[in-house]
C-alpha cells in the first residue's frame, strides 16, 4: 500500500470533517471543531504549515558517499527514526466511528512500535480515552507517550496512575490544550499550570516528563525550573488560538535557549521527510506528527500508518543524502535557509 492509496481510502471512511487532503495544510478543515479544525478561524494552523515551507535546504552533494543512519536517542530509548506520531484522543467525535480510541491506539500504538518510532496519545473528558491509550501501550512493553491534559492535580493524579501501570517510558502534558473548550469552566478547574504546579506534576510522573505546548522562550525557561525532562514546542496544531506564530518561527530561539539541557521536540504543520530535517536543523531532538497518522489509520490501519512512516522515513533520508549528513548528527544549521 502506498500513501496515495491510503488518502484515498481515508476519504470514504474518516467522517464529515476531515478532507484527507493530499497535504494536511489545515485549509480544508479550517474553523471546525468537533473535527481537525481550530476553535478560532485556524489562521495558525495554515501558518505552521505555509512556514515550513518558507524554509529551504541546502543541497551539497560534494561529500563522502555512504549508507544513511536515521536513528536517534530519545531517553534512552533507540528509534528507527526522529518523528513520532502524535496524540489525538476522541477520535470517534472528531472523526467518524470506524475507530474508537480502543481500536485506533490498538492500531497506532503496535504499528509504530513495530517500525521503530513511538505514539503519543491522546487524552479526553471520558476517562476511556486515556484507559484504552494506555492499555496499548501497556500491551506493547510500555513502547509509547501518554498525553495527559492539564486537569486538576488530583485528576492528573488518577491519570499517573495508569501510565505507571503501562510501563510507558514517558509521560507528556499538553499544557497547550487549556485553550480547548471542553476544558474551560470544569470543577475542579482545570488548564493553564503554575511553575509550582508543573513541578508538583513532574514529580508525580516518575519517569521523564515533556511538556507539550511551549511557543516562548520563557515558557522554555519556566518547563525547565520545573524539571521537566523535554518540550514540545507546539501551539495545539494551531487548534486553540488565532495569530500565533508557527513553530518554525520560534524553533531556533528556544533552542538556542534550553537546548542540550533538555530535549526538544517540535510539531506544527511538519508534513514531509524534508520538513523533519529542517526541524533538525533548526535544533530540534525529535519530531511529532499528527493529523497525517489520523488519516493513515482510517485509510489503512496498519497497513496504512507502515506505508506513512516508509514515506517520511524515505524523504527523510533522501533529503539528508543530498545535504550531505550521513546521520542526525551530522544535520546542521547551516544545512537550511
Amino acid at each position: 500500500m502506498i500513501y496515495n492509496e491510503v488518502l484515498e481510502q481515508a476519504r470514504g471512511d474518516i467522517g464529515k470533517y476531515c478532507k484527507a487532503c493530499p497535504v494536511c495544510n489545515g485549509k480544508a478543515c479550517k474553523n471546525q471543531i468537533p473535527g481537525p479544525g481550530a476553535k478560532g478561524v485556524g489562521d495558525t494552523a495554515i501558518r505552521n504549515y505555509d512556514k515550513w515551507q518558507d524554509i529551504r535546504v541546502n543541497m551539497d552533494t560534494l561529500c563522502a558517499g555512504g549508507d544513511i543512519d536515521t536513528t536517534c536517542t530519545l531517553f534512552g530509548k533507540e528509534f528507527a527514526y526522529p518523528f513520532f506520531a502524535g496524540p489525538v484522543g476522541a477520535v470517534n467525535l472528531h472523526y467518524s466511528e470506524k475507530y474508537d480510541d480502543v481500536s485506533y491506539n490498538k492500531v497506532l500504538v503496535s504499528t509504530c512500535a513495530k517500525a521503530g518510532i513511538a505514539a503519543f496519545t491522546g487524552d479526553g473528558t471520558n476517562p476511556a480515552v486515556m484507559e484504552a491509550a494506555t492499555l496499548a501501550i501497556g500491551e506493547n512493553g510500555g513502547f509509547g507517550v501518554p498525553t495527559i491534559k492539564p486537569w486538576n492535580l488530583d485528576t492528573v493524579k488518577e491519570k499517573m496512575d495508569l501510565v505507571h501501570k503501562s510501563g510507558a517510558f514517558a509521560v507528556a502534558m499538553d499544557v497547550d490544550a487549556a485553550g480547548l473548550p471542553f476544558l474551560k469552566n470544569m470543577n475542579p478547574p482545570a488548564g493553564s499550570k503554575t511553575v509550582e504546579e508543573l513541578a508538583e506534576i513532574v514529580k508525580m510522573a516518575g519517569v521523564p516528563f515533556i511538556v507539550k505546548g511551549v511557543m516562548t522562550v520563557k515558557g522554555a525557561r519556566k518547563a525547565k525550573e520545573a524539571g521537566a525532562s523535554a518540550i514540545v514546542v507546539s501551539n495545539h496544531g494551531g487548534r486553540v488560538l488565532d495569530q500565533c506564530p508557527a513553530t518554525a518561527e520560534v524553533l531556533e530561539a528556544i533552542a538556542d535557549e534550553v537546548g542540550g539541557s533538555m530535549k526538544i521536540l517540535v510539531d506544527g504543520g511538519i508534513r514531509s521527510g524534508t520538513d523533519v530535517f529542517k526541524a533538525l536543523a533548526l535544533g530540534a531532538d525529535g519530531i511529532l506528527i499528527c493529523r497525517p497518522f489520523v488519516v493513515s489509520v482510517y485509510g489503512g490501519g496498519s497497513e496504512g500508518v507502515k506505508a506513512y512512516i516508509d514515506k517520511i522515513g524515505s524523504e527523510l533520508k533522501d533529503t539528508m543524502q543530498m545535504c550531505g549528513a550521513h546521520s542526525i548528527e551530522e544535520i546542521t544549521r547551516d544545512m537550511v535557509r
